[in-house]
């Protein structure tokens, strides 16, 4: 069974490393057209440029914004619409974790950043793209929203930031009752990614750590890449508001 997405349009925000620029060149390699949106113009344009070369694909397009800022989610759906000729999938990927430390010590400002971030923005960026393209028609559209296993559990450093993503687990769930059946919206939950964003987990000590994992290695961004477009196929077209765990097993190991 070959995963194809020829005619399909997608949009990930945080697409310009890690695992949304493995899902990008994932989506590319399968014949979309992609829009990569992040912060910064620059690594955009470099990520593109990668995923046109490895994929002989010239549709990959970019634009930058701030996720996190209410006003830009509704010009950067407009804009794929315009650039791509439509839009049918949404990755909700983009992440930040400012704080590091006990609950009792994160002050209300990079709380704010963090909610605003990793799970407001979930909602204003499915919100502008069902308002945009799919309230309209009949196309089957999809989103997959990235979580982390840290949401289905608690550890020390990471807590807030696992609060967001037990927000987007269960606002998953929320959007796939109430946008079905014509738009589907799933989530995937990585455990620990060999991702910059994820360095301080894993670099100093990545043997000790893939040595707790039933796989035996820590996970690839294109562990997760192959999961999103599993659950933006065919193949996963009776599946929705539900949470894929892929992280090498570490969560039955507890």
């Amino acid at each position: 069974m070959e995963i194809r997405f020829d005619d399909t349009c997608v949009l990930i925000t945080g697409g310009s490393r890690g695992i949304g620029k493995a899902i990008g060149l994932g989506f590319a390699a399968s014949g979309a057209r992609v829009m990569l949106s992040s912060r910064k113009i620059e690594g955009l344009e470099e990520t593109a440029e990668e995923i046109r070369s490895a994929t002989g694909n010239e549709q990959v397009k970019v634009v930058a914004a701030n996720v996190g800022d209410p006003n830009e989610a509704a010009r950067v759906v407009s804009h794929t619409t315009s650039e791509l000729g439509g839009l049918d999938v949404l990755v909700n990927n983009a992440a930040t974790n400012p704080y590091f430390g006990p609950l009792i010590g994160l002050d209300a400002q990079r709380a704010d950043k963090i909610t605003e971030v990793n799970l407001r923005s979930v909602l204003l960026w499915t919100q502008a793209a069902f308002e945009q393209s799919w309230r309209e028609g009949d196309r089957p559209a999809c989103v997959v929203n990235i979580a982390s296993i840290g949401g289905m559990s608690v550890e020390p450093g990471i807590g807030y930031y696992n609060v967001s993503k037990a927000g987007v687990i269960h606002l998953t769930r929320q959007l796939a009752m109430e946008l079905g059946p014509r738009v589907r919206v799933n989530a995937i939950s990585p455990g620990l990614v060999r991702t910059r964003f994820a360095r301080a987990l894993w670099e100093s000590h990545e043997e000790s750590v893939a040595a707790r994992i039933p796989m035996g290695r820590i996970g690839e961004p294109g562990d997760i890449a192959g999961a999103a477009l599993f659950l933006s196929s065919q193949f996963a077209s009776w599946i929705t508001g539900e949470t894929l765990v892929v992280d090498g097993g570490a969560m039955v190991s507890h």
